[in-house]
């Protein structure tokens, strides 16, 4: 079995367009919520999102390319280069063979469903772009990635709804332990703040209808109300460790564990008592080969949502027994909103930030804590903490349930 190293990072995000912007405004607690802007919200009781702002796929991707790809796309590719760029790989140098991509998308280019659904509807099918398909479809982000860098290894799309990107992070993760890979590009994307997504999740009652931009999203706390959605992407850089020492590859983390179960309970509530979540942090901790004594930190799925929020704390008293009250807690969605498909990519990212800074990032908003959700979940300022095990929960509608641990790197 081979050691997996993390060399790379790339964001795109309400909080930056890269990992140094980013990584600042989760350490200081920065909300990126605000009124929403892409469209006109006076028929929905929804106004707040976690847009993407000062976004220019020019500056990452070639205008014709960028052209022919949904946002979600885009966001993708986008972060891919900064995460590319950031590793240090060169592109002469890399075996293509070795090197494959895996990424997950909640929804893919749902933007694109429903432009052109207008357009088919007001014009006729003869005016439908012939791009649309390869727009629209959940693969597209990672092919394009793979022929931008001539990643020819496997090349996979995860779509478990809010657990793809951890579960793509995970799968990438196991492609190299097992040997299958020297290099892969892995995270998610998703850019679904559009107005039949948000009508279908407000419908459904998920999401907060909170007007105050910094009290949507309040994780843990008892007056919250739904989750936030979100947009952007998290693409992680990953290596087998004698691939990334050779070429002197600056170190940000190790993966050590993955675990990934399904509830099989109903289509989008989670398990109560979140026994499903329960053993896929077991089943992390146990492929790491640690105790859970050992974990420091849980950047927690985290939604804001009554049921949620409720269960994953139950989860973790269930892993973590009479310890579960001295591992940190904090959701990253408190800031960043819910970025379905991207949301685990991101929070790989904040854990493999939050080892490397000996730092770790709070729950902004969180003013009075549910009396059933009572661990330490971090309270508007992070802390510094010399973590040495990071886990990150990710929980999707299906019940799909994935964690990923993460290592200090050191020998």
């Amino acid at each position: 079995m081979k050691r997996v190293v993390i060399t790379g990072l790339g964001v795109i995000s309400s909080l930056g367009n890269n990992v140094e912007l980013f990584w600042d405004n989760i350490k200081n607690g920065v909300c990126g919520i605000d009124y929403i802007q892409s469209y006109n919200t006076e028929d929905s009781n929804v106004k707040v999102a976690s847009e993407v702002k000062d976004f220019k796929p020019e500056d990452f991707i070639d205008k014709k390319s960028a052209k022919r790809m949904d946002r979600f796309c885009q966001f993708a590719v986008s972060a891919a280069k900064l995460a590319y760029d950031d590793s240090g790989l060169d592109k002469e140098l890399v075996d293509s063979d070795r090197m494959g991509v895996i990424l997950g998308s909640g929804i893919g280019g749902i933007r694109t469903i429903e432009s052109q659904h207008s357009v088919f509807l007001k014009k006729g099918a003869g005016r439908i772009s012939p791009f649309y398909i390869p727009m629209a479809i959940s693969n597209l982000a990672a092919g394009q990635i793979a022929i931008m860098l001539g990643a020819k290894n496997i090349c996979n799309t995860v779509v478990t709804a809010c657990a793809s990107g951890t579960n793509a992070v995970g799968e990438a993760f196991r492609a190299i332990k097992y040997g299958n890979a020297d290099i892969m590009l892995t995270g998610g994307s998703d850019a679904s703040i559009t107005p039949m997504t948000v009508a279908g999740f407000a419908s459904m009652k998920a999401l907060s209808t909170s007007e105050d931009p910094k009290r949507a999203s309040i994780p843990f706390d008892v007056d919250r109300d739904g989750f936030v959605i979100g947009e952007g992407a998290g693409i992680l850089i990953i290596e087998e460790l004698e691939h990334a020492k050779k070429r002197n590859a600056r170190i940000y983390a190790e993966i050590v564990g993955y675990g990934a179960t399904c509830d099989a309970y109903h289509i989008t509530a989670p398990a109560p008592g979140g026994e499903g979540a329960a053993k896929a942090m077991n089943l992390a901790i146990n492929e790491a080969g640690i105790t859970h004594r050992e974990v420091s930190y849980i950047n927690a799925h985290g939604t804001s949502t009554p049921y949620n929020d409720k269960f994953e704390t139950q989860a973790i008293k269930q892993v973590f027994g009479q310890d579960a009250e001295k591992v940190a807690v904090s959701s990253t969605k408190s800031m960043t909103g819910h970025l379905l498909g991207g949301a685990g990519a991101i929070e790989a990212v904040v854990c493999s930030k939050a080892l490397d800074n000996s730092f770790i990032p709070p729950t902004i908003g969180l003013e009075k804590a549910d009396p059933e959700c009572d661990l330490d979940y971090i309270a508007k300022v992070g802390r510094e903490s010399d973590i040495k095990y990071a886990m990150s929960n990710s929980l999707g509608f299906g019940g799909h349930n994935a964690a990923l641990l993460f290592k200090k790197w050191g020998e």
